[in-house]
C-alpha cells in the first residue's frame, strides 16, 4: 500500500500543477525541422539566433520568470521534503510527517541495511531503498561457509570449474581420462633423411668388411 501524502503537501502539489499548466512547452530549436533532433531543451548559443534574441513568432526560451511557486519548490512528487542521509544518526533527525530520507550513493551495502532498518522502526519513508534485505552477521556467514565446505568434503563434490575457452569463445572439449590398464605406446620418432644417410653408409661399410674377411678366410683354406 502506498503511503498517504501529507495534507499540507497535497495542497502545495496542486498549486505547483496549476502553475505548470500555465507554462509553455520549451522546445529545442530546429527540433520541429529535423527528426534526428530530440525535443529536450538545449539553450541556443548562436549570435544571430532568433530564439536567443527573443524575436516575435519564435518559441519562448527558459528563463527565471517561469519558476514554480516558492512554497512548493523542491518537493518530491510524493509530497515529502527530501533529506540526504549518510548514516543512522542522520536518520534520527528526519521528521517522518513532513520529510523523507534519501540514502547517499556513497553509502555501502551494510550501512544501507542499517539505515533502512532504523527508518522502518521510526516509520520514515526511504525514497531509494534498493535492496531491503538485512545483512547477515559475519559469524553466521563464516558458519555457513564452513558447513558448505564440510558437505563438499563428505560428498566428494567440489565447485565445478568453468570450461576453458578457445578463440572466438568456443569451449574446449573435456579430455576423457584414460584407464590405468592401458599402457601408453612408445612414440615413434621420425628421423630426417640427412640424419639417416650416414647411418646407412656405416652399415654398408660393415657389410663389405665382413664379406672381405669371409672371402679371405675361404682363400686361405683352399691353399
Amino acid at each position: 500500500m502506498s503511503e498517504k501524502k501529507p495534507a499540507i503537501s497535497r495542497k502545495l502539489l496542486k498549486l505547483r500543477e496549476r502553475a505548470k499548466h500555465k507554462k509553455p512547452k520549451f522546445l529545442r530549436s530546429e527540433s520541429w525541422r529535423y527528426s534526428k533532433m530530440s525535443e529536450s531543451w538545449r539553450r541556443p548559443r548562436g549570435l544571430d539566433h532568433k530564439m536567443r534574441r527573443k524575436i516575435k513568432g519564435w518559441p519562448p526560451m527558459v528563463s527565471t520568470g517561469y519558476k514554480g511557486p516558492k512554497v512548493a519548490r523542491g518537493l518530491h512528487p510524493s509530497g515529502f521534503r527530501e533529506v540526504l542521509v549518510h548514516n543512522v544518526a542522520e536518520v534520527c533527525a528526519v521528521d517522518p510527517k513532513v520529510q523523507a530520507a534519501r540514502i547517499a550513493h556513497t553509502v555501502g551495502k551494510m550501512k544501507r541495511a542499517l539505515i533502512i532498518a532504523e527508518a522502518k522502526k521510526k516509520k520514515i519513508r526511504v525514497l531509494n531503498p534498493g535492496t531491503t534485505e538485512t545483512t547477515e552477521e559475519p559469524e553466521e556467514r563464516l558458519e555457513e561457509g564452513e558447513e558448505s565446505v564440510a558437505e563438499g568434503e563428505a560428498t566428494g563434490k567440489t565447485k565445478s570449474e568453468k570450461p576453458r575457452r578457445r578463440l572466438f569463445g568456443r569451449a574446449t572439449p573435456e579430455k576423457k581420462a584414460k584407464p590405468a590398464e592401458e599402457k601408453e605406446k612408445p612414440k615413434r620418432t621420425r628421423k630426417s633423411a640427412k640424419a639417416a644417410e650416414p647411418e646407412e653408409a656405416e652399415e654398408t661399410q660393415e657389410v663389405e668388411e665382413t664379406n672381405e674377411a669371409e672371402e679371405g678366410e675361404e682363400g686361405v683354406k683352399e691353399q
